[in-house]
Parts: C-alpha cells; structure tokens; sequence
C-alpha cells in the first residue's frame, strides 16, 4: 500500500524543482558559452584529451607567434643584404664607368657612398639589437665608416679586425623538429667587398694617387685588376641574400603547416567541447517548461494540503 502525506508531495515538488533548476542552469550556461561545461571535471572522460590537445595547440601556438616575428626580422635581413650587394655592384660600376671614361674624378666619393651604405646594412638593428654581431647584439658590428678606416695599421694587417661580431650565427627552432639558422655575420658578409674597397683605398693613398682626374696608366690598369675582388664581393653577397631567401621559404612552409595543424586541433577540441547551438537553445526552452511546470505545482501543493483532498468523514 503506498502512503500518501502532504510532506511527502512538497518533498517530490522540492526535489523536481532543484532538478529543473540545476537543468536551466545547465542548458542556460550552454546556450550562453558554447561549450558543454565550463571546466574540465565538466566532460568526463575527455578531460584527458582535451588537455591533451589544449598543450599541444598552445605550444603550435607559441611556434606561430615566435615565427611572426621572425618573419619580419627575415624581411628586414632580405633588405639590407641586398643593400650589401647592390653596394657592391655600385661600386663596380664606378670602377667601369671610370674606365671607361678615363676618369676617376668622382671614384672615390662613389666608393665611400658604397662603403657607407653597405656599413648602414651590417649595422641594422630589429628590435634594440645589431642583426649581424652574433651573440653581441648590444655592440655595432662593423667598426669603420670612412674608407681611410680600413687602411690603419691593423686593417691592413688583418680586415678582420674592423668587424667587432662574434661567430655564434642565431639559430632558431621553427618547430618540433626543425632549428635553422636564420642570422648572418656582417663578418662574413662583408669582408669580400671591406677587402676589394681596402685595396682601392690603399693604393689611392700610395706613390700611383690619388685617383682624382684623369686616370693615369698605372691607375687603369691598377683599376682593371681590382674589378675581379668587386665582382667576388657582389656574388658573395648574392649569395647572402640567396641563403635568407631559402630561410624565408622554409619559414613559410613551417608556418602553413602549423597554421593548417592548429585549425585541426581547434576543430577537434570543438568537436569535443562546443554545443550544437540547435539542440542548446531546445534544451533550454524544454528546461525553462519543466522549471515553469514544477514551480505550478509547488504553488498548488502551497494552496492546499492532503485533508483537503479526502473526503470530509467528520460530519
């Protein structure tokens, strides 16, 4: 035999509306976010997973926006390498225009603007640091300005010595599984077209100069030599601008992988956290009447009690 009370029907009233309410609030936070929880004791078996997957996307992450900025700071390298070269090529068409004209009135103002630019280059700063010194980013890499500055005492004796870098060239880990090296030495860069400006400078100084108007023989022939050191200079510093251009390509390709790795994984993590905004929002209008439909009845059960509901045996 079932027992019927008062206290009995308030109690199930009580109990359908805290789980009407705990059913709103559910599908209410749902419809809301998106997601399916709002922390990970919220999804059950898949919390492991979803970390699983959030470290993983953090760290894709992390690479995309290291990769950005060095982006940028290739880009800077591409233009100031090709300042390099084109100050080496300048300067050799200085050299053959002078020739050619029998005239070096203009060289040597033509070759301290080449040295200038090309000093302007190797000198770049990105970011408060010198691109090309190595591991001395604080510290300008080339040591000179003025084209007698490389024919002191100890330019001459060693060119080497007007570059103040170390040779710890950057590297940089692009991903899990690729460190490239994405920086060069103003060092290396610069020290085929320092020696071919070096030689020009030393002889203009010397018993055949200077080199101020119309070319004697000893200056052509002098100038006709030393064309050779500046066409070295323009292929190694070509070849500079070569090397970033294939750093720039893979960084590329890295970062469209990632990019493509990344929108996978938000897919994924989405499959397992977000809400079919459809079934949230009819979840929610269905929780919203069982919530409206349990409160009815806790009114009614309010309004009356179980001996009105018997019938009257006292009269």
């Amino acid at each position: 035999m079932t027992r019927v009370s008062t206290a009995g029907l308030f109690a199930t009233s009580v109990s359908a509306i805290n789980t009407a309410q705990d059913r709103l609030n559910t599908a209410a936070q749902q419809a809301n976010t998106g997601k399916l929880a709002s922390d990970l004791a919220g999804y059950a078996s898949s919390d492991e997973q979803i970390t699983a997957t959030n470290t993983l996307q953090s760290r894709i992450q992390s690479y995309l926006n290291n990769n950005k900025v060095l982006t940028s700071k290739l880009d800077l390298q591409n233009q100031t390498l090709q300042s390099v070269a084109d100050a080496a090529t300048s300067a050799k068409t200085a050299i053959t225009q002078a020739l050619a004209a029998g005239d070096g009135t203009s060289l040597m103002t033509q070759l301290q603007g080449a040295l200038s630019d090309a000093v302007t280059g190797l000198n770049t700063q990105f970011n408060g640091q010198y691109v090309y010194a190595g591991s001395q980013t604080s510290t300008p890499p080339v040591a000179v300005s003025q084209l007698s500055d490389l024919t002191t005492p100890a330019a001459t004796a060693n060119i080497a010595s007007v570059f103040k870098n170390d040779q710890l060239a950057p590297v940089t880990r692009i991903e899990d599984n690729a460190v490239v090296t994405t920086g060069q030495l103003a060092s290396t860069v610069g020290t085929p077209l320092f020696t071919a400006l070096q030689q020009v400078e030393a002889f203009n100084q010397g018993p055949n100069g200077p080199i101020t108007g119309t070319l004697t023989p000893a200056q052509s022939t002098f100038l006709q030599g030393v064309i050779a050191s500046f066409s070295t200079a323009e292929t190694s510093a070509t070849g500079a601008v070569v090397q970033n251009g294939a750093v720039q390509q893979q960084l590329t390709s890295v970062t469209t992988n990632l990019t493509n790795q990344s929108d996978t994984l938000t897919q994924n993590l989405g499959n397992l956290t977000d809400v079919d905004i459809a079934k949230a929002a009819s979840d929610l209008q269905l929780a919203q009447f069982a919530m409206q439909a349990s409160a009815r009845v806790f009114s009614a059960l309010s309004s009356s009690n179980l001996l009105t509901l018997l019938p009257n045996t006292f009269n």
